[in-house]
């Protein structure tokens, strides 16, 4: 799952920036309201964490805008005031939740989750195809063969992948969704990790493969189907 997340703060973006990576999400940063609003109004985030104050905008200004151009991402408010007032103007704005610094990483991690839920219905702990079992909670793929635990990047694009079973997904949208828009590796570190989760399945047993289509993406298939055609 992706996050954009708008903190002004270099040390409290960079520490939740990575234990949001360590806990399988991929995370764009931005430290300024504009910059919140030009990637949020891309609609490509599961969900946005957006702190109140903020130069250039503020978090309930960047939540307006986003709002009334129809994104309908989940939106976590960070703030340092207590007033209930405050809490209730971003809501009125259309927050979904907010959390009063300082919290418990913990309990921002549960909310996120809670966040997403609400918008996907309720999230599966596993996703299967075919013989295949994705744990979300311990990140294993598993099969009749065995079972071999994914790293970060590698379970977020087998999430993808078995998401939408078939569906072609290109390399931009992997390189968006896992390594973000930020980022500076080249795309055809996709292909690199798509080989590695090819071994994977490979090395479990697995009866589902990962195809390509030249120029337009890869997607999962049942390895006795493809084999027909």
């Amino acid at each position: 799952m992706k996050i954009l997340l708008a903190e002004d703060e270099p040390e409290l973006s960079a520490a939740l920036t990575a234990i949001l990576r360590h806990d399988r999400y991929s995370v764009d940063a931005v430290y300024n309201g504009e910059d919140a609003y030009s990637y949020g109004r891309s609609g490509e985030y599961d969900a946005v964490i957006l702190d109140i104050m903020m130069p250039r905008m503020n978090g309930i200004e960047v939540l307006r805008a986003l709002r009334a151009e129809g994104i309908t991402t989940p939106v976590l408010l960070l703030t340092a005031r207590s007033d209930l007032r405050d809490k209730i103007e971003g809501l009125d704005s259309g927050a979904d939740d907010y959390l009063t610094k300082p919290f418990e990483m913990g309990e921002l991690l549960a909310r996120i989750r809670a966040l997403t839920r609400r918008r996907n219905g309720i999230a599966p702990d596993e996703l299967r195809f075919g013989s295949v079992t994705l744990d979300r909670r311990s990140y294993c793929l598993s099969a009749g063969g065995g079972s071999v635990r994914l790293g970060n990047k590698e379970f977020q694009m087998m999430e993808l992948l078995m998401s939408d079973p078939g569906v072609l997904i290109s390399a931009e949208k992997f390189m968006d969704r896992v390594w973000g828009y930020d980022s500076d590796a080249e795309i055809n570190v996709v292909w690199v990790y798509i080989s590695y989760l090819r071994k994977k399945l490979a090395s479990i047993g697995a009866d589902i493969e990962i195809r390509a289509a030249r120029g337009v993406g890869y997607a999962l298939s049942r390895a006795e189907i493809r084999d027909k055609m």
